[in-house]
């Protein structure tokens, strides 16, 4: 949410940026009913003001008739100021229902364009595999390997679920245990923060265990509600399944005032997530690309406004650390105003080389949301100086395991139809360096 402050000294600004951003939200009514709403608000406080007063009169009159008039003067008062506040709910009502629609402010230097196609490719790292017999897809690998069921997945669950085994299941717990030993190694951070000549602490994350369902108030003060028919909802319990861990990592700190010494706090979890993939009917159904169900590792980081995007810059670079170490060739995106979320202000995805589709796909993506989501949440920092401000929250995707599985069967395997292991992962695979069919 921003702050309607900003908005009246920013109109146009605003204006541009949800035009950007294709968002339908009116600002000039916006605004209209804010005047509204403090002439409201004046007028209810003078009322308030008002019968406080008659009530001290009536209490301190001694004469019967004029205590009697002082009486029908304060019904008065009250009918009026009755009048004044319905009128004031009203105006509310509409006002936070627009304020609500309005977009985050993307960066200057975020491209400006309509949709995904004119997102911007910022580098490519890595050198695509050359291979010299036929390349397959990570559906008949897994097949054949026996460690990809989507058939028996179907039939107990439905379309787009998946049972993941053996080895590859080994392949994506040893890829949660190298994430964590970076995430949770101060060492490692401060490796990649000199690397890449970064100005950041090199606190290190700490692990969490959050829900996967939520409130659907929480969910909606996180701005992540809508769009509504991408979520599970339980409605007996008026709970949402989450799509994301940074769901529910988000309000850890919701109605809490932070110290500035404790900035950054940094965490991350490792869970299921839960889409109804809604309107990509016949899109990606193939393996396990676009599931109903799916794991992933999720960042999600609050600090102070100055060193907010500096923090980005350090979870990118962790992110690119992550996919060089597992030797996955990638390209990294600058997300266009058309295609990045409310919240955002910068969002920088990463799409790794699927040989079996000869594409890059997206794997990771960064959202810096300023302090859209903490003034929704209401988490606040109180400076050294005794001031206090809405922090800064950015959230980001460490490892989305079924599209990192994708990339490195693909990537790794071999003429035999087996799969190598990334050396980095080799050491919590219990001394499996390729995965090929168990006899």
């Amino acid at each position: 949410m921003l702050d309607i402050k900003y908005i009246r000294e920013n109109a146009d600004l605003v204006k541009k940026a949800a035009k950007n951003k294709n968002s339908e939200v009116d600002i000039d009514r916006l605004l209209t009913l804010d005047q509204e709403r403090r002439e409201l608000i004046g007028q209810v406080e003078d009322k308030r003001a008002e019968q406080n007063a008659a009530g001290e009169k009536i209490a301190a009159e001694k004469d019967p008739d004029a205590k009697k008039a002082a009486v029908e003067a304060m019904r008065s008062l009250k009918e009026g100021l009755k009048a004044a506040e319905q009128s004031l709910d009203t105006v509310k009502e509409e006002y936070l229902a627009i304020l609500d629609k309005v977009p985050n402010v993307p960066f200057e230097d975020v491209p400006v364009g309509k949709d995904e196609s004119e997102n911007v490719v910022a580098r490519q790292v890595g050198e695509r595999p050359e291979f010299d017999f036929e390349v397959k897809d990570h559906v008949e690998l897994g097949e054949a390997l026996d460690v990809i069921d989507s058939k028996t997945a179907a039939e107990v669950s439905g379309s787009r679920f998946t049972y993941l085994k053996g080895d590859l299941v080994l392949l994506q717990n040893a890829a949660y245990q190298f994430v964590l030993s970076v995430l949770t190694d101060e060492d490692a951070l401060q490796g990649i923060i000199e690397k890449n000549d970064l100005t950041v602490s090199a606190r290190p994350f700490t692990p969490v265990t959050p829900p996967v369902m939520m409130r659907s108030e929480v969910m909606a003060r996180m701005a992540r509600l809508e769009p509504r028919d991408e979520r599970y909802h339980i409605p007996s319990d008026d709970m949402y399944l989450i799509g994301s861990a940074e769901h529910t990592l988000g309000p850890l700190h919701m109605d809490q005032l932070l110290r500035e010494n404790d900035l950054p706090l940094r965490y991350f979890a490792f869970t299921p997530a839960f889409r109804r993939e809604a309107g990509s009917y016949g899109k990606d159904i193939r393996g396990i690309l676009r599931q109903h169900q799916f794991d992933k590792i999720e960042v999600e980081t609050f600090s102070l406004p100055e060193h907010s995007r500096a923090e980005q810059d350090f979870i990118v670079a962790i992110q690119e650390h992550i996919l060089q170490s597992l030797g996955l060739p990638y390209q990294v995106i600058s997300i266009c105003t058309g295609d990045m979320g409310t919240p955002d202000a910068r969002q920088i995805d990463m799409e790794c080389w699927m040989p079996g589709q000869q594409a890059y796909r997206e794997t990771h993506t960064s959202d810096l949301m300023t302090d859209y989501q903490a003034r929704r949440l209401n988490t606040r920092v109180r400076r050294n100086s005794g001031d206090t401000e809405f922090v800064h929250m950015n959230d980001a995707t460490a490892l989305a395991m079924g599209r990192a599985l994708i990339s490195i069967m693909e990537n790794y395997q071999r003429a035999d139809g087996s799969i190598g292991v990334p050396e980095v992962l080799r050491p919590f695979m219990f001394g499996r360096s390729v995965i090929e069919k168990r006899q």
